[in-house]
């Protein structure tokens, strides 16, 4: 069930984007698509596909969304032309955080929109998008702890940010899963990967915190700690995921 606090928000978005855009089909992804949504923390992922290429009134609607509902500022939407669904390399217009910009529908993603078959509108992911094999998942998943997330520890500034240090470590156990058996895993359940993994226990439950609960640690003394910490982590525990 999707939050009732959301539902509105969504089923406007998707009543306001028929009428500025030539969408077919309106799906979830993301923790709205698997069962781990978290009121104003967790990002509201949504992909349309669409007949024709949108126009920047899709972005003036995404701001206009915003101005009205402060929840609409984590609504973001990727437009797949429907003739370029089975091209995985395509980049597709994107709104997202504050932005509109292009960037590809991943094959993580596509393989949620499969499992989760969360459809707004239109037909289901299923009868729309091709399906993703386990080789491309497995390829995209590696190629990007070894080109993105290896090479992000290299710059010691970003780690003292929550969303490098919540995403980079979540990302990990649930790359580490589905490496090893195939599956998507919540944010939720990569909370119990991550000590076997050999992440640090206090930064495991800094993360926990920021997601479920509200005593959240802050100071400069954490936050300096929190950083080397995830860093060392992030820089120990690709390798090893890669290698297995």
């Amino acid at each position: 069930m999707i939050d009732e606090a959301v539902q509105p928000l969504l089923d406007g978005f998707v009543t306001s984007v028929r009428e500025v855009a030539a969408v077919e089909a309106v799906w979830l992804h993301g923790s709205l698509a698997l069962g781990d949504y978290q009121l104003g923390r967790s990002d509201l992922d949504v992909v349309a596909v669409v007949s024709s290429p949108p126009t920047q009134a899709v972005a003036d609607l995404h701001r206009k969304l915003i101005s009205s509902d402060p929840l609409a500022a984590k609504l973001h939407c990727s437009y797949m032309l429907k003739s370029q669904l089975a091209d995985a390399s395509v980049r597709h217009p994107t709104f997202a955080q504050g932005r509109y910009f292009d960037r590809p529908v991943t094959p993580v993603t596509r393989r949620e929109l499969a499992i989760g078959n969360r459809t707004l509108y239109g037909p289901a992911p299923g009868q729309l998008l091709p399906a993703t094999t386990d080789e491309e998942l497995f390829a995209f998943i590696r190629r990007d702890l070894r080109e993105f997330w290896l090479p992000a520890t290299r710059k010691r500034s970003n780690w003292y940010a929550d969303i490098w240090v919540d995403l980079s470590l979540l990302t990990i156990a649930r790359a580490h899963v589905t490496l090893a058996t195939g599956d998507l895993i919540t944010k939720r359940a990569a909370f119990d990967v991550l000590p076997r993994l050999g992440a640090p226990a206090d930064v495991v439950e800094d993360i926990r915190r920021r997601r479920y609960g509200t005593d959240v640690r802050t100071g400069p003394w954490w936050r300096h700690t929190r950083a080397g910490l995830a860093r060392r982590f992030v820089r120990t525990a690709i390798p090893a995921v890669l290698g297995r």
